[in-house]
């Protein structure tokens, strides 16, 4: 795979479904995988925060990067990986060992949380990490998770680092510092949606794409949604992006990925609605929430 191509597009950032036993489900997880891809799904996304990736062990983690990096070797999809963590060397480290993965295109690294370093330490945590990866960084802001808030000049700074392609912009709203950002991107930057239930607006905006959970489901429309605002069809993108807003707000209607769990497995695709601790599964109301939007003709259009 291109490791200089754009990032653009929409991305699945899978979950991680488990048996019965409480083992990954290594067969449902490659179908996962497959079904988002021949959906139209751009690439997928390993071991982000939608795969509860810190209850993975480092064999589990390694087996979900193989089932990904082999399903998207058959497809010709960019993969993009979870890195996380606040200690800048492991995170180093983590990042050479994605060297031998030549299916990996992009690494998604979240600013670092709990210590909270200052502007300028968070610069200097990416630049690191930067002149280290083997791979093109994608910076994953999500500042109601980490402690952290940057502002557009921050993330512009974050962009011009040679080896940063671009962010994964979570900041729970549309606010002066995202129109901004968006307003005046560094060369080759590309800004990808976060908040599932924010996508449609930051299209408007200029955002590249997305890393969407709900994108599990529906993926064919949030695929539709992208390409109607890229081809300036603006009735169909408007449509679209109401039905899919209303959707994704029901899928976070508990923590990330406690919904998409019990609607897959709703729908037979994965043996169980299990997460792990200290995650609950969705209480079912929830859960058939989303399935009648699924199953309703008036709350999502029809495809065009």
């Amino acid at each position: 795979m291109d490791r200089h191509a754009p990032l653009q597009g929409i991305h699945v950032p899978l979950v991680t479904p488990f048996t019965a036993a409480g083992r990954v489900a290594e067969d449902a997880f490659e179908g996962l995988a497959h079904a988002v891809l021949d959906a139209g799904a751009d690439g997928i996304v390993a071991l982000g925060t939608t795969a509860e990736a810190a209850t993975l062990d480092a064999g589990e983690r390694a087996a979900v990067v193989d089932v990904c990096a082999r399903v998207c070797r058959e497809h010709g999809a960019p993969l993009t990986v979870g890195v996380g963590g606040s200690d800048t060397r492991a995170a180093g480290r983590a990042l050479a060992g994605l060297a031998r993965r030549p299916e990996a295109t992009a690494a998604l690294v979240p600013v670092p949380a709990f210590t909270r370093p200052s502007p300028a330490g968070v610069l200097a945590h990416f630049s690191r990490l930067a002149e280290e990866s083997p791979l093109p960084l994608v910076v994953y802001h999500i500042p109601y998770r980490t402690g952290q808030d940057l502002d557009a000049s921050a993330l512009r700074t974050l962009g011009r680092i040679p080896g940063v392609r671009g962010v994964k912009l979570a900041t729970g709203a549309v606010d002066r510092d995202t129109v901004d950002l968006l307003g005046d991107l560094p060369p080759d930057f590309a800004v990808l949606a976060g908040d599932d239930l924010y996508l449609s607006p930051l299209l408007a905006l200029g955002a590249a794409g997305g890393i969407l959970a709900s994108a599990h489901l529906a993926t064919g429309r949030f695929v539709e949604l992208a390409a109607a605002w890229r081809r300036g069809d603006l009735a169909r993108a408007r449509d679209l992006g109401h039905a899919l807003a209303r959707l994704s707000a029901a899928v976070f209607r508990e923590p990330n990925p406690t919904v998409v769990k019990g609607v897959l497995y709703a729908q037979g695709r994965i043996p169980t609605p299990d997460v792990r601790l200290p995650l609950l599964p969705a209480r079912r109301d929830s859960v058939e929430r989303v399935l009648e939007q699924l199953a309703g003709p008036d709350r999502l259009p029809a495809p065009a």
